[in-house]
């Protein structure tokens, strides 16, 4: 359940640099729509009934550490988006302690910058769309 709600987001995010413009918008709408209204209401859940501050117990897992990824990448687009999710807004603060993370979140780690103009370019150039 998690997974597909990760996976739904993400595709949604990365294919927007490379929709026309005029589907921009709608895009846009859709991802904050979906976040708002459909996945973060279930993570917000999940946290809160586990115990544990994870998504399942109190252990980190591979979940956590997708759906971290997932909000962190909405939040770039919506940075007020975690205004009324609470125990998301925790998860993300206690994600962001985790020694590997904090290393891959600082400026000059391998964590890759969202798409400029210049990438969707070249991607387009690449492979011919």
């Amino acid at each position: 359940m998690y997974v597909e709600g990760i996976r739904d987001l993400m595709e949604l995010i990365a294919k927007h640099p490379f929709l026309p413009p005029e589907e921009k918008d709608s895009n846009t709408n859709l991802i904050q729509t979906k976040a708002v209204d459909r996945y973060f209401p279930v993570y917000e859940k999940a946290l809160d009934q586990s115990g544990g501050g994870y998504l399942v117990g109190s252990q980190l897992s591979k979940a956590d550490v997708q759906v971290f990824e997932v909000v962190l990448m909405v939040e770039e687009k919506f940075p007020s988006i975690l205004s009324n999710f609470p125990q998301l807004q925790a998860f993300q603060t206690r994600m962001r302690s985790v020694p590997a993370i904090q290393k891959f979140l600082q400026p000059g780690s391998q964590r890759k910058p969202q798409p400029d103009d210049n990438y969707v370019k070249t991607v387009r150039e690449v492979l011919r769309f």
